[in-house]
């Protein structure tokens, strides 16, 4: 007898779903809404959040774009929808006892995908989201009787100190249990000392929050909006930046595997996982993957060979066809590998033109921020934005300069578990997939979700395009007939 595919095994369910307001619960709960119309309720944990109550904040998620297709197909859905108020800094998540008492009784799957992915964060704040709510959950989740899966999203970079990352975990160097206690008890100032390895504290908690529990990702490639994003995170925030001027040298090695996956491909992927744990007994679970709870890497490496220099080649070509008419300069961007370099580079080219153009902006009594018309929105500083950029590019970098091994048997398995009904509405394989038509719809994404410019404006962003062309061009004459004047001025000084 052939088992339920996924949508049969969600029939009836109720699903917990934490991380709800982030890029991947949104395109969590479309698609569990749209694609399972028989499931039967998604409780959702929202925090209040700047003062702005959870359940505005969760009105205001539904008037995304995203969700459009959904109210088209299930003008209802909201019926299916039970906001929890919860917050994953708090013990417990912050949820009351009634509610836990609630989640005990009736939920059957659990997809804890809440996380802070800052990488800046401090190492008490991230142990609290990352590593203690995960515990706290998987304490809940171990009191209901009528739980069938749960699925804990991770990052395929969790240990990005190892050169090879396969299915299976890895010891860390400390517990979970005992890094929430150090942050409960010590100093931030020690606390920093504890991570000397890992690049950033997202990485090194999501690695401690695994043992808790014994993969980049980008905008959507298909469902439920062609190169949908809402984010400015990793490699969306740096091709944004490029595309509009203000990234003028990046910290790239050109030769290195770029893994990213799409957005809307690694939530099937999850819900895929779901349904494959839930499915089957907990025996055949057990006995498959040496009584540890299966790990599902979803990267691109083991089925494609896309470097970094493939990846910009591809975006460059379509940027340059559809520019934005909020262009701040001409896009033009050095990569380098080189920490150094990098810094002597940014400081020509992102921090000195930045001072000068906030001291022009003084001058002509306008704030900085205003300098070019309509960017407002973006909340745009030349100065501030150009520490942002070296904040972040530190922050990139030791990824966009380094590769990794990853294995995938495991997601490869899962994938070919699926009926032919599962594997086109829950599609995540990626050994066919058109990248080139995928960073296309992604260019076209960011210029419409983040920067708010349709393409109907791209014959003005055409406009803008050249004019800021001509003004690069024509200052680099300037600045280069500038330093050989000087070049021969001081020749002759000397001779």
């Amino acid at each position: 007898m052939d088992r339920p595919g996924v949508e049969e095994f969600l029939a009836g369910a109720n699903v917990l779903l934490t991380g709800a307001t982030g890029l991947m619960g949104k395109l969590t709960m479309e698609k569990l809404l749209r694609s399972c119309s028989d499931l039967k309720k998604l409780y959702v944990l929202v925090r209040v959040k700047k003062g702005k109550a959870a359940e505005d904040r969760l009105a205001e998620l539904f008037e995304n774009v995203v969700f459009d297709q959904l109210k088209n197909e299930q003008p209802d859905f909201l019926s299916k929808v039970v906001l929890i108020h919860g917050d994953c800094v708090q013990p417990n998540l912050g949820l009351s006892e009634d509610d836990q008492n609630m989640l005990r009784a009736k939920v059957n799957c659990v997809l804890h995908f809440a996380a802070t992915v800052r990488f800046d964060q401090t190492i008490r704040t991230a142990t609290y989201i990352n590593v203690r709510a995960t515990r706290d959950l998987l304490r809940l989740a171990t009191e209901m009787p009528n739980l069938k899966s749960f699925v804990y999203m991770s990052t395929a970079y969790s240990h990005c100190v190892r050169s090879s990352i396969g299915e299976e975990f890895y010891e860390t160097p400390i517990t979970g249990e005992k890094l929430i206690t150090l942050v409960d008890t010590c100093s931030e100032e020690f606390l920093d000392r504890i991570t000397p390895t890992w690049p950033n504290t997202y990485s090194f908690t999501k690695a401690v929050a695994e043992e808790v529990v014994q993969c980049f990702i980008l905008p959507t490639a298909r469902e439920p909006l062609l190169g949908w994003t809402d984010n400015m995170y990793g490699i969306v925030g740096l091709v944004l930046g490029i595309s509009l001027g203000v990234i003028r040298v990046a910290r790239i090695k050109f030769d290195c595997l770029a893994d990213m996956v799409p957005a809307d491909y690694c939530i099937n992927n999850a819900i895929a996982a779901a349904w494959y744990v839930g499915e089957k007994t907990n025996r055949e679970v057990a006995s498959n993957f040496d009584n540890r709870p299966p790990i599902f890497n979803f990267v691109i490496s083991p089925h494609a060979s896309i470097t970094w220099r493939n990846f910009w080649r591809w975006v460059d070509a379509h940027l340059r066809k559809i520019p934005t008419k909020y262009l701040v300069w001409y896009p033009c961007c050095f990569f380098v590998e080189n920490y150094y370099t990098y810094m002597l580079l940014a400081i020509l080219f992102h921090h000195i033109p930045a001072h000068l153009a906030d001291f022009v902006m003084l001058c002509l009594g306008r704030q900085p921020s205003s300098a070019v018309p309509g960017f407002s929105h973006l909340n745009y500083r030349p100065v501030d934005g150009a520490r942002k950029i070296d904040k972040a590019m530190n922050a990139i970098s030791y990824f966009s300069t380094r590769e990794w091994m990853f294995s995938d048997q495991n997601t490869q398995e899962l994938y070919r578990q699926l009926n032919d009904t599962d594997k086109k509405k829950f599609f995540f394989d990626l050994s066919n997939f058109d990248w080139n038509q995928y960073f296309r719809s992604g260019v076209e994404g960011a210029r419409v979700y983040i920067v708010k410019d349709p393409l109907e404006t791209i014959r003005e962003g055409k406009k803008r395009y050249r004019k800021l062309q001509i003004y690069h061009f024509a200052l680099v004459t300037v600045l280069c007939l500038g330093l050989l004047w000087l070049c021969y001025f001081i020749f002759k000084l000397l001779f």
